[in-house]
């Protein structure tokens, strides 16, 4: 049963929430061989004791920190340093600075089964340090720094002011490019400039914002994506040229999708004000009102409810889905808008958002919120968490709703 709606605008209720969540993972997840688990089915039943991710690993960092910065409780800070530690000890290769993409934890030892090098993950990993450092890991900041050279020397390409993307375990890049990637550094840049407070993180971060949304997204063009003029696209070519079939027939991908993501054109809208409150420009503010007043346009289901996942260039939907991350990210985008703007329909959109995730992917039973349903919001999944979840986008979106009310 659904449980009656609390007022979603609440900090008492946020915070509250945030405490919920993290319920879900406080009794099983931690590993006392080291760091935590990664796979969760709906009732909290860990179905791999092995199988580390990167980015669950650094996510469950910045989760504990959100949870230490917001309640005080020093078990969030001990599980921050904990998750902390696992990232340094497993992921790390001291002689390159690079980090593991994928590891098997056995016997409190760690086997390399993917040492790709991703940028993606390297934003996680520059995050994970903003946030511990904030929440009172003083070492922290070194590694932060560390690991920003380390991005700069093998991902930065300063013909482009963006970072590339992938890349072999000696730091020879691929060719594929991807926007997603530079999202996430423009949120690892912006908590390391709130942390530190040095320039040239919050310069990075303008600079990957005024990439993307500025120079990338005016590659949608009318007669390329008709329905999509200003959007931002995910995948590119080495030269940064749009690739409008990358994964095209590949809809399991959950890092690199085809389509128009919805859920990203929100979340930059809500890293462009979050970016403008530290560092303002005269673009952010009609950017980021443009990419969440078209994509709640468009992505929102008026049939079944929610915000659908994926739209091709000329209009249709060509993943109806429903992600929690999805919705997470656009209920935080539409406080930050409605904070900023002090219009109304903004606290629409948000309390129609909340209500939507109350009734069909906050788990009232065993916690935590589901992953994804299907366009009619059914659940077809036992995983409540895989590779990459641990319900950092909605405890992040609570997260970011609290900083936007103070």
């Amino acid at each position: 049963m659904t449980a009656p709606l609390p007022d979603f605008r609440s900090p008492t209720f946020l915070r509250q929430h945030l405490r919920d969540t993290m319920a879900f993972y406080d009794p099983v997840a931690t590993d006392p061989s080291g760091g935590l688990y990664h796979f969760f089915l709906d009732d909290g039943t860990v179905y791999d004791t092995r199988t580390r991710h990167l980015v669950s690993a650094t996510r469950f960092v910045v989760t504990h920190a959100m949870l230490y910065r917001t309640t005080g409780e020093a078990r969030y800070q001990a599980g921050m340093r904990h998750a902390l530690q696992f990232v340094r000890d497993a992921f790390l290769d001291p002689a390159t600075g690079g980090y593991a993409w994928l590891i098997d934890w056995h016997d409190g030892r760690a086997t390399v089964l993917d040492a790709t090098r991703h940028c993606y993950g390297m934003a996680f990993v520059m995050l994970a340090y903003a946030r511990a450092f904030e929440a009172g890991v003083p070492e922290a900041r070194a590694w932060l720094a560390e690991a920003f050279d380390t991005a700069e020397r093998h991902f930065w390409q300063p013909s482009q002011g963006l970072y590339a993307d992938e890349s072999s375990p000696d730091w020879a890049l691929t060719g594929y490019r991807g926007q997603n990637a530079n999202m996430h550094a423009c949120e690892a840049m912006i908590s390391a400039f709130r942390a530190t407070g040095e320039q040239r993180y919050i310069e990075r971060a303008e600079q990957l914002a005024q990439g993307i949304c500025q120079r990338q997204a005016a590659l949608s063009d009318r007669a390329s994506a008709p329905a999509a003029e200003g959007w931002v696209w995910e995948h590119y070519q080495a030269d940064w040229s749009v690739d409008w079939e990358y994964n095209r027939h590949d809809r399991t991908n959950i890092f690199r999708p085809w389509g128009y993501q919805v859920g990203h054109q929100t979340e930059w809208a809500k890293l462009l004000l979050q970016l403008d409150a530290l560092a303002p420009a005269d673009w952010h503010l009609p950017c980021a009102r443009f990419l969440f007043d078209d994509a709640l346009a468009k992505g929102w289901d008026a049939v079944h409810g929610g915000i659908v996942y994926g739209m091709a260039p000329d209009g249709s939907i060509c993943d109806d889905g429903k992600y929690h991350w999805v919705q997470a990210e656009s209920m935080a985008a539409a406080a930050v808008l409605a904070v900023r703007t002090g219009e109304p329909q903004y606290w629409d959109w948000y309390d129609r958002i909340w209500n939507y995730c109350w009734e069909h992917f906050v788990d009232h039973e065993h916690g935590a919120w589901f992953r994804i349903l299907d366009g009619a919001n059914r659940n077809h999944t036992r995983e409540k968490s895989n590779a990459g979840k641990v319900d950092y986008h909605n405890m992040g979106a609570v997260y970011d709703v609290l900083l936007a009310i103070g």
